[in-house]
Parts: C-alpha cells; structure tokens; sequence
C-alpha cells in the first residue's frame, strides 16, 4: 500500500514575516513544501488543486481555516486538514528571521496523532429552576418561558406582584444545599411555600415548611447570593448572573436557552481504583487530590476515592499531584502529551535551534497573551516553543521531567495574575522539579510560573528566560506505559543527562518518592504496615520474622505511619536514582520464637518476651501461677492440649467486687447518724 502523500503549505502572510524554508525542511522530513504569499487569497488555486489530489495537508495559518476547510470541500478530493499557527507563535516577532527551527518544530508536532478522549453525555430537558429575591427572577424567567419548563424560586422576597396569568410556578424558599450537575441537579429548600391564588397587589405565600426537594436540569441563580457550589463557574448547567447587571442577566439567559439536549464533556480523567492509596481498613493515607479538587467531584469511596466525571471541570490538579498514577489525565494521556514534547524539542534542534525554552498555557487566557503579544509587542522569543494544554494544572512531575530530559533549556508556565481557581498542586508540582534540577546541577530559575495578564510583562519575563543554556546532552527515550512508570523513566533519564549527577536528592512534604526509617527497638514486626500498604513497598519474609522495604514502589501515602501500632516509621520524602535496580532493604528481622512444648517456631521472641513482662504478676490469670505463663510461650496447638490437660478454668477471676447502689449509699448515711 503506498504511504500517503504530505504537503506543507507555509505563507508569509503578504510578506509580514519571513519564513526559513531550509529550516523547515531539516525539520518536516518527507513532507513537501510549498511556499507562498497570499495563499488564503491570491494564490488560494495552489491549494485547491493540493486538495484535490488528496493526501494529508498541512496549513501553516489557523485564522483563515475556514476558508481553506470550504475550498477544500469544493475541490472534491478527500483531503485530510490540519492548521498550524506559526505567525503569532513566531513570525510576527523581533527574532522572526531565527525563528525558523520553532516554526519547524510546531509544524512536526501537529502530525503526532492524539489518542481519542472518551466522553461523558449530560442530558437536559430544558426543566430550569430561576432563583432570585424579586422582579428580576421573574423578567427572567419570562425571557425563557417559551423555550424552556420554567420555575422560580423567590427567597426571602420583597413586595413582588403576581402576574395577570400565571405561566409559570412561582414559590418562595431558600436554598440550603445543592448538589448535581447538567441534566441532574438536586436542591434542597427551606422556609418553601406556594403563593396564594387570593394574592392581589403582592404575592401572599402559605406557611413554609422546611427541607422540601427540588430536581432540575438547570439552574439560573439571580439571587446575587453566595454561590450555590464551589467553582461555581466551572458546574455545567448552573448559570450565575449579578443582580444588578441586566446585560449579565440577559447572557445567562441566553445560554440557558442552548442548554436542551444532550452534551457531551470530555472524561478528564482516567481512574483506576486499584492503584489508589487513600485508605486501609479504614485508616486514610492519602488524600492529596481531595484537598485540591475545586469542584468537589472527588470524595472517598471506601480504600479509594471516587471521581464524578459528570462534575468534574478537568483542571487535572488531582492527576498532576496523584503519586501512584492511579487518577491520569487524558486530555491528552501522559504519554501522548510528552510525545508531543520530544517531537518539538528533537526537531527543533534538528532544524538548527538551539537552548529551547517551553511555555506551557491554555488555550483561554495562553492563546489571547501570545496574540497580543505578537500583534502589539515584541511577540515571543525565537526560542521559546509555546506548548498548548487543556489546563496548566494539569502538567505533572513527569511532564517536567522529560522536558528537560530532552534538552529543554527552560519552562514557564502561563498563569493568570489571580487565579480563578486554586493553583496549589501546580505550584507544589514546581517545587518537587526545581528542588531535583538544582539538585542535578541545572542552576537556579530553571522552571517557574509567569503569573501575569500584561502581554508585555509576559514578553519581558520569557526575554529573559530564553538566555537559558541548556546541558549538553539529551535524552531521546519513548515514554510508554502508566504515569507512574513514566515518571520513573522520565527522571531516571534526567539524571542521566544532567551536568552533576547525584544518588539521592531530598525532596520537601508529599513528594510522590521516599523512605521510611523504622525504630527497629520499638518495632514488634506486627506487619500490619505489610497489609496496609498499597503499593507492595513494604513486605515479610514467609520463611521467617522480617520486614523489607523498596523505595522504588513508596509513594509516601502515609498508610504505614498511620497503620502502625507502635508509632515507630516515619516517612522521608527523596528521590534515590539508585531505587530501581537496589534490593529491598531489610528493616527489622529477628529469629522466630520457639515453642517450649513442641519447639515449633511460631511468633517473634520480641514479642512473646513483651506480652509475658506485661502479663507476669499484673493479671489475675498469671499471679503465681507459672504454669499459665508458659502457655503464652507455646504454640496455639500446645496451648490448647495443655489447657484440656491441667484443666485451666478460663472463669475462676476472682469475684468482682459488690455494685454499689443508692441504697447502700442511704444505708450507710442512715447508720452513720444513728451511730
């Protein structure tokens, strides 16, 4: 079968930026280049004729897509389109002329295929509950009545006139709590009453009773109250509009009139239960994702947590921090957004760059800073590669890793000024990756956050972090298999390229890597760590008393610490590079007690000694009575036969003393007068 045919087109956007069509062909190997001028227009034949003739086409302009998608639908070929914005992203800049190589490397990169994201159907009948404090509610609720089953919910309203027909419900009642999300919202309402059909200049409600419930598909909050959930504007189907700002009222009705029918949303988030730390037997462990999720879609299910996709708004904070890979992002997975990264970096240097610097952004606030900045200002460094993602809290350990595993010189990631949601995990995620490169010997401000809406303070902050040098080998390893697999590939090769390789590097709280340290005097080898711990890094030895620790499979989930009895592990965050091909290390081994019947091991002498030095001469059962000690040092066969044999009666304590009542205290009351 004949492979298929790949032509680039490229433009200079009449002559607006120069374009280095040598570089983009070191770059683009086996693709054929066609350069152009005016291409959406007066040259728009070139491309026709392309399209016609079928293939895999690349355009190098994302604003004019609409008109080359209608040529090509016009030309009657099948071509396959893809568009690749390299003007705002590097020809309209003050280093245009160098910025050769990154237009290569972008131009690489859309070709890498992404894996499909399973979706999530939300479905609305268009039932909407309007909530507010007064006529405005009811405005609203008007707008919507022809499109929509509408119902308004007054809380704690002022004088409100009853409409001369009623066409729609209208009630009184607050709102207490909420929960659900497009198609499936559930309320619960205090003080509900329904109005009067006396009601004359005003409405008169009936008495309200409290804890009514209340199913819709959508919700418009007019109420200019508290919100009804946290991050709020990330909760699909519920629409919030300030009170006092009619055009905000109007927007919201209007987008409430499109919300009828079925969605679908993305599945952010790939889950899988087993690998998840967050509790045993009861006893949490792990609970980062809990403490970062804004939308509150996360909640514990038992040994795992449980993740609603129908909540979930996908900024990732749950994935990036996870440190068993049980919670993936997979818009895009792991491994196809790392993919996405050596493709740029490899073919950036294979176009003639060099010290490349990332930018990691969104496509909302990211792709407006970038445009801006290449219309208005300076546009971005010849060096620096944006890297688009769904959100940037979603970037893991792992991401940073292989980035600077491949040659990166530098990474930024784009932030708002005031984030309009937590940014913890990211900010915690950059902490773990700058403490390893400082450790590895990559120097100082080597990753950071650019926390701006200024497009020149941007501009100003990427300038200096494209004078970045970055080391002088690199890595070119495929990042296959889970997250966490990935990240173990991915900052063992760094280490590997890094200019002052060491072993171990300490690592601050809730690093994903580390020890524990056991106080082997006061450990009983109990192993009840051994059961509790999620991911096998603690074990025993069946041929003898033992516990064993690999640190290549701890995740610091802290289940052992808050397992063990005797309170002796503490957890070390680290990374040790020689973890993965080290032996489990033994932590604590003793030799097994014997039985002094039958001499069957069984138990530990540690202890066997502890429970008879507590029990001798302190219990009823064992004061004076040697015979009974020794069972405690005989196996659970010898106890048995024994007990039968010396006929040990498990009830002769001796006799409680007598309950004291009220009337013993009244008896003794009595005689003390008398007496």
């Amino acid at each position: 079968m004949a492979e298929k045919s790949h032509t680039l087109f490229i433009c200079s956007c009449e002559r607006t930026m120069p374009l280095d069509a040598a570089a983009i062909g070191r770059g683009c190997k086996g693709a054929a280049i066609e350069s152009a001028n005016h291409l959406c227009r007066a040259e728009i034949e070139r491309f026709s004729i392309a399209a016609a003739k079928g293939g895999d086409i690349t355009v190098a302009c994302t604003q004019e897509a609409p008109v080359f998608n209608e040529v090509a639908a016009e030309s009657g070929g099948n071509a396959s389109l893809s568009f690749v914005n390299i003007r705002e992203h590097g020809g309209w800049s003050k280093e245009a002329k160098a910025a050769g190589p990154k237009m290569a490397a972008l131009l690489a990169a859309a070709a890498v295929p992404m894996p499909e994201v399973p979706l999530v159907p939300l479905t609305s009948e268009g039932v909407i509950l309007v909530y507010g404090r007064d006529e405005k509610a009811i405005e609203a609720a008007t707008l919507l009545k022809e499109r929509l089953d509408v119902t308004v919910l007054l809380s704690k309203p002022g004088p409100v006139s009853p409409a001369r027909v009623s066409d729609f419900p209208v009630a009184r009642g607050s709102i207490v709590s909420a929960k659900g999300h497009l198609g499936a919202f559930e309320l619960t309402v205090d003080d509900y009453a329904l109005p009067k059909p006396s009601s004359r200049d005003k409405f008169a409600f009936d008495t309200g009773r409290d804890g009514a419930k209340s199913r819709c598909d959508l919700i418009l909050d007019v109420s200019g109250g508290a919100p009804l959930f946290p991050a709020h504007d990330l909760r699909d189907g519920y629409l919030r509009a300030d009170p006092n700002d009619p055009a905000a009222i109007l927007r919201a009705v209007m987008k409430a009139g499109e919300l009828v029918g079925t969605f679908d949303k993305p599945r952010y988030i790939t889950f899988t239960e087993s690998l998840c730390a967050h509790s045993r037997s009861k006893i949490v462990g792990c609970n980062r994702c809990l403490n970062l999720c804004p939308t509150g879609a996360i909640s514990p299910n038992g040994d795992h947590v449980a993740i609603d996709a129908s909540i979930c708004a996908g900024c990732g904070s749950c994935a990036a921090v996870c440190p068993t890979g049980a919670a993936a992002y997979a818009l895009p997975p792991v491994d196809a957004l790392i993919g996405k990264i050596r493709t740029l970096l490899s073919v950036y240097r294979e176009a003639g760059g060099a010290n490349p610097a990332l930018l990691f952004h969104d496509a909302e606030h990211g792709l407006e800073m970038i445009e801006m900045l290449a219309r208005h200002g300076e546009g971005l460094p010849a060096n620096v590669i944006p890297v688009q993602v769904n959100e940037v809290t979603q970037i893991g350990l792992e991401t940073l890793a292989a980035a600077f595993a491949y040659g990166a010189a530098s990474a930024r990631i784009l932030m708002r000024a005031r984030p309009r949601h937590e940014t913890e995990g990211a900010i915690r995620t950059i902490s773990y990756a700058d403490t390893i490169l400082k450790g590895l010997g990559f120097g100082e401000d080597r990753i950071a956050t650019i926390e701006t809406d200024d497009p020149d303070a941007m501009g100003r902050a990427l300038y200096e972090t494209a004078k970045a040098k970055s080391q002088s080998k690199t890595a070119s390893f495929m990042p296959l298999g889970r997250k966490r697999d990935v990240m173990r590939t991915a900052l063992r090769e760094l280490q590997e390229v890094a200019p002052a390789p060491v072993d171990v590097i300490a690592l601050p709280d809730h690093a994903p890597f580390g020890k524990i340290e056991v106080n082997a005097e006061g450990c009983t080898l109990c192993l009840a760590c051994v059961s509790a711990c999620p991911t096998g890094a603690l074990s025993d030895n069946p041929e003898k008393p033992m516990l064993k620790f690999a640190e290549d499979a701890c995740v610091q989930c802290g289940l052992c610490k808050a397992t063990c009895p005797e309170k002796v592990i503490t957890l070390h965050p680290q990374i040790d590079f020689r973890a993965a091909t080290a032996e489990a290390r033994i932590m604590k081994e003793e030799e097994p007690f014997e039985c002094i019947r039958c001499s069957k091991p069984f138990g530990t002498k540690s202890t066997i000694e502890r429970i008879t030095a507590k029990l001798e001469g302190r219990h009823w059962m064992f004061q004076g009575r040697a015979q009974r000690l020794d069972l405690l040092k005989m196996c659970e066969d010898c106890r048995g036969i024994v007990a039968i044999e010396e006929s040990f009666d498990p009830h002769e304590a001796p006799a409680r003393p007598h309950v004291r009542t009220t009337e013993d205290y009244i008896r003794e009351r009595d005689e003390t007068k008398k007496s």
